[in-house]
């Protein structure tokens, strides 16, 4: 869990975190607290020793010729320390100097990269310019300067008749007088001018931008601090006889953060690989997310630790100090949503692209060729061929899938696009086939498994039960052993497209002995058989997708049992974990989403009021983070990594985005969304009903609370929620 994803970025991660660990300790930091002036920190040669102030740099200047992405990975790193001292504004401070004239370069950045010079920036203040003569006169103050009071170097802004020029100036032009900061490991300062001549104007991105991205990353950092101390200690935390941890209260409070993070992390990503005009709209959602996510993060870090969160001796308030330093200087979130709204309403959108090794190429063009013959086909008989062929689901072992490995599985979703061929739609019937493929017999799997990966046999889900929702391990219908195989008796309820489904994947308990995990068999159930009686339940749009379903006395034969008698709780879980994906990849076919949005927006025919302004940036910078959790989580699965956190955020974040997006339209539409939930009766209608529908995104498939402890609990290591009558 990272900003850098490659095996060099997490390589270049635990270099740094290592060499922190050593020379950054705690009564370092602790130190830096209780100083009376701010110096330099003892560690500041060894930075340099180590390459960290010139990450960023080229080597003609004595850096290492890396990118802002692998700055971004030691920021990250080294603000997990909450390591003092004028790191980051030197690092800010070059960065920026890259885009200044040859002679300024070569005039200071050697100096920067290897530490004998230290650098400070501001992005707010009142300094005034005038040209003349080729030269620009700055006259004014600027506060805060981060690291100013130790600086040689600084960046500034500066107002003039062509807008905000950033300059740069030497110390010994300016005084500098330190100021009281609220982070007391780092400093600031005031800066005056009079009068100063400035030859030193910087070209390309606004200092703004790269803070952003920086700062952004040292607020990633900072929550990550939060997020794994707030978890250590919620494990040992002992109260009321439990840890801490294993109070849902808790449990759910350190996995938000989690969210919080991981968003933080990804959105902070992206704005380094941006580029040409997104890279406006992805700096403004990282300066957007990341330092609120640091400042929540470490409340609910102070709140998780309690009373001895709260205490000067503790180090919670110097990661809330920085988080809020941080906000501080970067601007409101709400300022950073006014550029993201206005970037979206002018058109700007950042596609997530993905680069993809040479060896792709060959891959690519053998799929191609297959899918050219396929596309041939019409109906029924290309269902089957895309079936045959294994592009349905070709995660799977063949013969029904093409085992194919992330690679492979990424270009056949780019070539059926581009081929305009559309996958046959199997509904439940894609949560079926991995588990009948894993655990089905080879007479049960050539029995279903053509015509469900075809589309043409339609499935139900038998799980859910009046008293077994979420709680799957309590289901209470019965099957009796009978000759030949098993009656069932009992009661389903939420069972999707039930009232058009041939067969239904059910769980029943075969036995009551032992833990409730235990003796549960996984049949698959004829829905034409005598005994099966479905009813429709009505919905709140009115509509009838869901049903309860009755079997009484139904008799299902041995070949139809999936898996061992007894142990049909592990299958039902591999068609959980499948369900659970397949439900969080969307907007689950209710149109609730971004561009659906933005076309609404368009159409009000009328300016946005600044607060549908900002809640339209918060629609759309939570989906530009899912899309870079997603991007984020292909990128480690080609790589043969295991996604971690981002691929259970992104799930959670899917479920909720898109009544998120249903909430911002309703909000848009104003009075006009009192006309009925009716997608037939234009804008209001859609939306209306959108609202209605999507309130089941954090119901079925998982609820939001459930995924909440699977996140806790698998990525967090927090205590199992008690058995109970434990």
């Amino acid at each position: 869990m990272a900003i850098g994803l490659s095996e060099e970025h997490e390589a270049l991660r635990e270099s740094v975190s290592g060499w922190a660990e050593r020379f950054v300790p705690s009564g370092v930091v602790r130190g830096a607290v209780g100083a009376e002036s701010e110096e330099r920190p003892p560690f500041w040669s060894g930075l340099a020793d180590q390459g960290l102030l010139g990450l960023h740099l080229p080597e003609e200047y004595g850096g290492s010729g890396y990118g802002l992405l692998e700055a971004a990975v030691a920021v990250e790193a080294l603000a997990e320390r909450a390591t003092p001292g004028p790191y980051v504004p030197t690092v800010l401070a070059s960065a920026a100097l890259l885009s200044a004239s040859e002679k300024t370069r070569q005039e200071f950045l050697p100096g920067l990269a290897d530490g004998t010079l230290v650098g400070a920036f501001a992005l707010t203040g009142n300094l005034t310019g005038e040209h003349a003569d080729g030269v620009l006169l700055v006259t004014g103050t600027a506060e805060p300067v981060l690291g100013g009071a130790l600086a040689d170097v600084l960046v500034l802004p500066v107002a003039t008749d062509r807008g905000t020029e950033w300059v740069v100036v030497e110390s010994a032009q300016v005084t500098i007088t330190p100021i009281p900061a609220l982070d007391l490991t780092r400093g600031a300062a005031k800066v005056e001018a009079v009068a100063v001549p400035v030859e030193r104007v910087l070209d390309g991105p606004e200092v703004q931008d790269l803070a952003a991205v920086l700062l952004g990353a040292e607020a990633a950092g900072l929550a990550q601090w939060c997020v794994t101390a707030a978890a250590e200690y919620a494990k040992v935390r002992v109260q009321f006889g439990r840890p801490i941890g294993q109070f849902q209260g808790i449990k759910h409070k350190i996995s938000r953060m989690l969210v919080a993070l991981e968003q933080a992390r990804a959105t902070v990503w992206d704005a380094t690989r941006a580029e040409g005009g997104e890279r406006a709209f992805a700096v403004a959602v990282a300066g957007m997310t990341a330092p609120d996510a640091a400042v929540q993060c470490a409340k609910d870090a102070v709140q998780t630790f309690g009373g001895i969160g709260y205490t000067f001796e503790h180090d919670a308030h110097l990661y809330l100090r920085r988080a809020l330093s941080i906000r501080a200087l970067l601007g409101s979130s709400a300022e950073w949503a006014e550029r993201v709204a206005a970037q979206t309403i002018a058109g700007v959108r950042r596609e997530m692209h993905l680069d993809l090794p040479d060896e792709a190429e060959p891959l690519r063009e053998r799929i191609r060729a297959e899918l050219a013959e396929i596309g041939a086909l019409e109906g029924v008989e290309q269902k089957r061929a895309l079936a045959a062929a294994g592009f349905v689901m070709p995660h799977l072992a063949r013969p029904w899938g093409r085992g194919a490995k992330p690679l492979e599985q990424v270009l056949i979703h780019q070539e059926l696009r581009t081929a305009g061929i559309k996958l046959p739609q199997m509904i439940i019937g894609a949560w079926v086939v991995p588990s009948i493929a894993t655990y089905g017999t080879a007479e049960q799997q050539e029995r279903f498994l053509p015509r469900t990966l075809s589309g043409e046999l339609i499935w139900c889900q038998l799980f859910s039960e009046p008293g077994a929702g979420s709680d799957l391990a309590s289901v209470q219908m019965k099957a009796e052993r009978v000759e030949g195989g098993w009656r069932l008796n009992g009661q389903k309820i939420w069972t999707s497209v039930a009232h058009v489904a041939e067969w239904g994947i059910c769980i029943a308990r075969t036995s009551s002995d032992g833990p409730k995990h235990d003796g549960i068999t996984y049949f698959l159930v004829d829905m034409k058989a005598p005994g099966v009686t479905v009813r429709p339940l009505t919905e709140m749009t009115g509509e009838n997708l869901f049903n309860e379903v009755f079997l009484d006395d139904v008799f299902v034969a041995d070949e139809l049992v999936v898996g061992e008698v007894g142990q049909g709780w592990k299958v039902a879980r591999h068609t959980l974990s499948n369900e659970r994906v397949s439900l969080s990849s969307g907007a689950g076919g209710t149109g609730s989403s971004v561009p659906d949005l933005l076309g609404l927006a368009s159409r009000l025919g009328r300016e946005l009021t600044p607060a549908e302004r900002q809640t339209l940036a918060q629609v759309v910078a939570e989906g530009h983070s899912i899309n870079a959790l997603s991007l984020r989580v292909t990128l480690k699965q080609l790589a043969g990594t295991d996604p971690g956190a981002d691929g259970s955020v992104r799930k959670l974040l899917s479920t909720t985005h898109a009544q998120h997006v249903a909430e911002c339209a309703v909000e848009l539409l104003g009075p006009a969304a009192t006309t009925a939930a009716d997608w037939k009766l234009g804008d209001a209608g859609y939306w209306n009903r959108a609202i209605l529908a999507t309130r089941a995104m954090t119901i079925y498939g998982g609820t939001t609370e459930v995924q909440l402890n699977i996140i806790g609990e698998r990525m967090l290591g927090l205590p199992r929620d008690p058995e109970p009558g434990k």
